[in-house]
């Protein structure tokens, strides 16, 4: 079976790509979870739009991962506004893809939600939290999210 992928399968490839999978393996885990789509023409051009997405988020080179690094360590007020009890304890958690959000509300660059690293895995109380955004091997930016109580 002819697919293409849609997201990053460990010892498959990456999204973009096209691969030869065995019947079952493409019908029964790969389609259903949506991690691939059946190779046609058409599909060819949903890969053009996966691989322009994926070449926005990606980092370049040393030099612009440091470029990165000064836009987000000279953002101030990346703040999330989340629902709480009187406690300052959250309903449910802000994750990866919240502070990614924030950020570029803030009016700092897209980031890759996978590339945030939250203290605990996720932050689950209203106050100041560190966040580490790792951008290229060699290169990771420290910025501070405040999570405060909506209204």
């Amino acid at each position: 079976m002819k697919l293409i992928l849609t997201a990053d399968v460990d010892n498959l490839g990456a999204p973009g790509d096209t691969v030869e999978v065995k019947d079952g393996y493409g019908r029964n885990y790969l389609l259903p979870r949506g991690l691939a789509i059946v190779a046609s023409r058409g599909a060819q051009k949903q890969v053009e739009g996966i691989r322009r997405a994926q070449d926005a988020r990606r980092v370049r080179d040393l030099d612009h991962a440091n470029e990165l690094k000064q836009a987000l360590e000279g953002l101030t007020g990346v703040s999330l506004s989340v629902k709480t009890a009187g406690t300052g304890k959250l309903f449910g958690s802000v994750t990866q893809s919240d502070v990614a959000s924030a950020i570029k509300t803030a009016g700092g660059p897209v980031i890759d939600k996978r590339s945030i690293e939250l203290p605990k895995s996720h932050i689950k109380s209203t106050g100041k939290h560190g966040i580490v955004v790792h951008l290229h091997p060699d290169v990771a930016a420290k910025l501070d999210v405040e999570v405060v109580a909506a209204s």
